[in-house]
């Protein structure tokens, strides 16, 4: 040790990192303590149940709910959007709350059998406004899926509580709306799922939604059911088509599927050309190929599509699925006199209806192209037709 040095009693001097001292928690010390706020400021405050509550109740040993609730308005809309409304301003100063808000109103929803009939409809205009006021973040799926649990669809209680739902909602907002939320709900193809086992048919829905007057939402539902139809139909020939079923075997399941669906002819007219056209092997470049291919198509098919164009309306309607078709596609745009030639050879299309389009057609897409493409066909008509 160098004589310079002095020795030194002195020791490492230890910091101590200071810590986050969590209090515990007490939830019934904070839960008077927001009951308290509420009685100071009656005239401005609501909450949502009056109370605390179990599933579908308020605690035994709470005493009865105070006034401030949405439960002890009338079933209107007038006295239950405030609430609403007050609500959306706590959310947005304290966004985490939406949770409990999911949770409350889960938990009734899941007990609504327990609640009386005045109370369902108050909590189904509430859920309308909120879904209307749109709460943030308020998740449609976890708070409209309880609805369907067996036992209160069997009662008839979700019929009445989402009718009532669908009628508030829809005086504030348009039917795309509702079709918006339903859909984040994976409910959208699930309504009829809210008719008791027994009445679970398109003929109840449409009586149902009619007598409580949400036509829009019967014109929906029937358009649903219409667009599946076809869809079923489309696949169906698509199937066949592909394993080359005989031609009888095809024109019979038509047949039977427009029967069943009640499908309008015109668009049975559309789906076979949709089909036909569909099973068709094109070739990438070759023009020729491509023709070949969609020429043979008419001419083995031509008898299906001759059993359902039986009008001048209907055939023009096929000549309108030809003019778009090739259209849309490029590597058709110079084949639709061919096509056209094709179905006048096989009686599919008659020469008025013909002529009609050349002279008359209203569909403007690619109009001008396929006019002058096909004009020296309609020259030849004419020349037959002053010849006759």
């Amino acid at each position: 040790m160098s004589s310079k040095e002095r020795p030194t009693l002195g020791g490492t001097r230890i910091k101590t990192r200071k810590r986050n001292i969590a209090a515990s928690l007490d939830p019934a010390a904070f839960s008077d303590a927001v009951v308290q706020i509420y009685l100071e400021n009656a005239g401005d405050l609501v909450v949502f149940t009056g109370g605390r509550t179990q599933p579908g109740t308020t605690k035994p040993d709470e005493g009865e709910r105070h006034p401030y609730s949405f439960l002890d308005c009338e079933p209107k809309r007038e006295t239950i959007l405030p609430s609403v409304i007050y609500i959306q301003k706590i959310l947005r100063r304290r966004p985490f709350l939406i949770k409990n808000l999911e949770n409350v109103m889960r938990r009734f929803l899941q007990s609504l059998e327990l609640c009386e009939e005045d109370e369902r409809k108050k909590l189904a205009i509430f859920s309308a406004l909120a879904f209307s006021q749109k709460l943030s973040g308020l998740p449609p799926e976890t708070v409209l899926q309880p609805l369907l649990k067996d036992n209160l669809v069997a009662k008839g209680i979700v019929l009445a509580f989402i009718t009532d739902f669908f009628k508030e909602y829809l005086l504030d907002n348009s039917l795309d709306d509702l079709i918006s939320i339903l859909k984040r709900a994976k409910m959208e193809d699930s309504l009829l799922e809210f008719f008791p086992s027994s009445k679970r048919t398109a003929e109840a829905f449409s009586e149902h939604f009619t007598k409580e007057g949400l036509l829009q939402l019967v014109e929906y539902n029937e358009k649903k059911i219409f667009e599946e139809k076809l869809k079923e139909m489309k696949s169906a020939l698509t199937t066949l088509i592909a394993e080359e079923a005989d031609q009888s075997e095809v024109l019979e399941v038509v047949k039977q599927r427009v029967a069943d669906a009640k499908l309008p002819e015109i668009e049975v007219v559309r789906i076979l050309w949709d089909v036909l056209m569909d099973a068709v092997q094109w070739s990438g470049k070759n023009q020729q190929q491509n023709a070949n291919a969609a020429l043979r198509q008419v001419r083995t098919w031509a008898n299906l599509l001759n059993t359902y164009c039986t009008s001048g309306k209907l055939e023009l309607e096929l000549l309108y699925k030809v003019q778009m078709q090739c259209y849309e596609d490029a590597k058709l745009m110079k084949l639709f006199p061919d096509i056209v030639r094709a179905l006048y050879d096989q009686d599919v299309l008659a020469e008025d209806t013909i002529l009609h389009w050349f002279r008359k057609g209203t569909n403007p897409k690619g109009r001008q192209t396929f006019v002058k493409s096909l004009e020296p066909f309609v020259n030849w008509l004419e020349e037959a037709e002053e010849e006759e």
